[in-house]
């Protein structure tokens, strides 16, 4: 027993502008495509529901290819200064946060972004003690590379003036060599080891409220690392179990696993790609460097606006290397965090000396600062580039500042990587930037500002329908399932992206006024507008 969904535009993602009156599934599975008339006659006895399209586009589900599951659902529960573009702003959200909180509680907000202040503001530990000098404080940065802490914040962690940087983080200092609260990659874990742990009903809560708001923006599943941030591996993947397999919470996950707990994860009977209902386990997950913002992506180079420093190694190279090997030890592909050009260097060096197994295929995450001799490299290779459209919109046009403009030629450069045959996926990094891919899509064909007119390396521009194949196809591509996902076709999963608007008829401005009128995960309608 089956549907048939009908409707005047489907698009199915198998080459551009195949269209298709009508797909018909069973059991969660596209069985055909193809004139209503002729699937009507076809299935007639079989059909059990009819789901008229009413004059919307249908899409295969859109899925993001790089996110934070728990983290995005936290930022939706948190204090979040992601919208804030004043530091008084900011100021005053901290005192009306804490007005009912009890004295000693941990106060964590999420996504300043000095970048986008007038000021260029980087709170310093003593103005955030005036703020909330009752409390212990911490504000992660955007980018979640770096935060800055108050007092109590620091004493509870122990970091004083003279505690040494750990190793792949910065504790920042003033002139004088006093702790300024600005902690930088790993030094942000001195302090987030002594925040309380928070209980198992929590984290489900930000998982439910998470995928909820992945449903709503049209989003049928992604691929989302989280299970070294909440307790443990274990603890973690049970609460995706109940979410998402228990309480019927239909959204396909890829858990990526990072290096952390991978020995975890074995010691427990789990494996890589072993799958449970829509839960599937992926990549193990590595840090190669920072962030751009905190000034900690490794560069080759130094920084234009800041030559004392080229970035921070999160690990040697010979550790990365030694990562990447014990990955291959469980016959696990590598998805591996890499925004500097040095970065992804030491990466491709080390997926050079150990390849992936058998078909596997390794991940190479944001590649936003490369050179043209790494881009070669990479397309001897077999791996694919997660890239975010959206960091277009945040990092410019300070980026250039930072990176020096005879530097940036090769940087956040999607045509040319789609134009040199290398395989890209599309994804938020959410929370770090907004979960709705239709903000992506956007980015990645006109790298404009909502609401302004210059363009930021327009020759970089890629098609609309370039840009759906990131989060249909290009997402499929990144976990090895390209002959079941991404595509509206026999054989493949009923996940579909239901939209007011046909995304390859209209303006391209007019995206973002597109409306996601529903959200179909396994032939189950999961959002209604």
């Amino acid at each position: 027993m089956g549907t048939l969904w009908t409707g005047e535009r489907i698009y199915t993602m198998e080459r551009e502008q195949n269209v298709v009156e009508a797909v018909f599934v069973e059991d969660g599975i596209v069985i055909a495509t193809g004139f209503k008339d002729e699937l009507e006659n076809n299935y007639n006895s079989l059909i059990t529901k009819r789901m008229d399209l009413k004059g919307n586009t249908m899409f295969p589900g859109f899925v993001d290819s790089h996110m934070h599951l728990i983290g995005h659902g936290e930022k939706l529960l948190k204090l979040d200064f992601s919208n804030m573009t004043s530091s008084t702003q900011i100021s005053n959200a901290i005192q009306e946060y804490i007005k009912d909180k009890p004295a000693g509680q941990w106060i964590i907000g999420e996504g300043w972004n000095e970048n986008q202040l007038p000021d260029r503001k980087i709170f310093h530990r003593s103005e955030l003690d005036e703020l909330a000098p009752n409390y212990p404080l911490m504000l992660k940065r955007i980018c979640r590379h770096a935060v800055v802490v108050n007092t109590k914040a620091l004493e509870l962690a122990g970091i004083t003036d003279d505690t040494p940087n750990p190793e792949g983080g910065v504790i920042v200092r003033d002139l004088n060599g006093n702790a300024t609260g600005y902690l930088l990659d790993q030094a942000q874990e001195l302090v987030k080891k002594v925040i309380p742990e928070v209980t198992e009903e929590y984290i489900q809560n930000a998982l439910h409220v998470s995928i909820e708001d992945c449903l709503r923006v049209g989003l049928v599943g992604g691929h989302t690392e989280d299970l070294n941030y909440y307790g443990g591996f274990l603890r973690t993947y049970k609460a995706f179990q109940k979410i998402i397999n228990e309480d019927n919470c239909k959204f396909r996950a890829n858990l990526l696993v990072h290096h952390e707990v991978v020995e975890d994860m074995h010691h427990l009977g789990y494996k890589f790609g072993e799958m449970e209902d829509l839960l599937e386990l992926g990549a193990m997950k590595i840090f190669a460097d920072g962030s751009l913002g905190g000034r900690t992506a490794l560069l080759s180079h130094p920084y234009n606006d800041s030559p004392d420093t080229s970035g921070v190694a999160i690990h040697p190279p010979d550790e990365l290397k030694a990562l990447v090997q014990k990955a291959r030890r469980y016959k696990m592909p590598v998805a591996v965090h890499a925004i500097g050009d040095l970065a992804f260097e030491y990466v491709l060096n080390a997926i050079e000396e150990f390849p992936p197994f058998g078909n596997q295929r390794d991940r190479l995450i944001h590649a936003q600062i490369l050179r043209k001799e790494l881009i070669e490299r990479a397309k001897q290779l077999p791996l694919i580039l997660d890239i975010q459209p959206r960091f277009v919109v945040s990092d410019f046009p300070w980026v250039v500042e930072r990176i020096g403009e005879a530097n940036m030629k090769n940087c956040y450069a999607w045509k040319t990587l789609l134009r040199e045959g290398l395989y890209c996926a599309g994804g938020s990094d959410a929370p770090i930037e907004p979960i709705d891919p239709l903000l992506g899509i956007h980015a990645a064909v006109t790298r404009q500002k909502p609401g302004e007119e210059e363009v930021y390396m327009p020759e970089q521009r890629i098609s609309v329908y370039e840009a759906v194949q990131l989060f249909t196809t290009g997402s499929a591509y990144a976990i090895g399932k390209e002959n079941s996902l991404g595509k509206i076709a026999p054989g493949f999963k009923a996940d579909f992206t239901i939209l007011d608007k046909d995304l390859f008829q209209i303006n391209e401005d007019e995206i973002l006024n597109t409306n996601v009128m529903m959200t179909v995960v396994d032939d189950t309608v999961m959002y209604e507008r």
